[in-house]
């Protein structure tokens, strides 16, 4: 494995991604980054605008080429947006690297998500309509993992714990 990032996150929204990343980079010694705090900066506008104002097929292109840049240049633990594993070049970019996906079930992801309206794409029935987003991604988050970690019941040590085990990385 040579270039680009030690570990990609992937997984839904609110399953930990980026406490889970921060927390990596700490115990590897290393920086984090996040593709979706990316796009904001570069916006100088939140996801949730960006969907309103601009749809979600511009988000997604902001999107992929983030991941496509964050890829490229960036060496760290890197966690990538809920959505990004849905472009079929953004899973073919994954192919070659260390990708954690960190799975959670319908109830922990709705106590973690809650009614947030930062999350657009749960803003009505989030209960339903976080299980339909789930049904048309795990075979894609599946599809890019080394190794899986379930959240559920864990906290977020917990969880950097078994994604470490699971990418046999060692702690700096």
């Amino acid at each position: 494995m040579s270039g680009g990032p030690l570990v990609v996150l992937v997984g839904p929204m609110g399953v930990g991604k980026s406490t889970v990343g921060q927390l990596l980079a700490e115990r590897l010694g290393t920086v984090f980054r996040d593709t979706d705090e990316d796009i904001v900066t570069a916006r100088g506008r939140s996801i949730a605008e960006i969907f309103v104002d601009e749809g979600e097929p511009v988000f997604r292109e902001l999107e992929k080429e983030a991941v496509r840049t964050a890829l490229g240049e960036h060496d760290g633990v890197l966690a990538l947006g809920g959505g990004a594993v849905l472009d079929a070049d953004t899973r073919a970019l994954l192919a070659g690297h260390r990708v954690v996906y960190l799975s959670m079930d319908v109830e922990e992801a709705v106590r973690r998500t809650g009614l947030n309206v930062a999350r657009p794409l749960l803003a009505v029935n989030p209960r339903k309509q976080w299980r339909e987003l789930m049904e048309a991604r795990r075979h894609l988050y599946e599809e890019v993992a080394t190794a899986v970690v379930a959240t559920d019941g864990r906290t977020p040590e917990e969880v950097t714990q078994a994604a470490l085990d699971a990418v046999e990385l060692k702690e700096a």
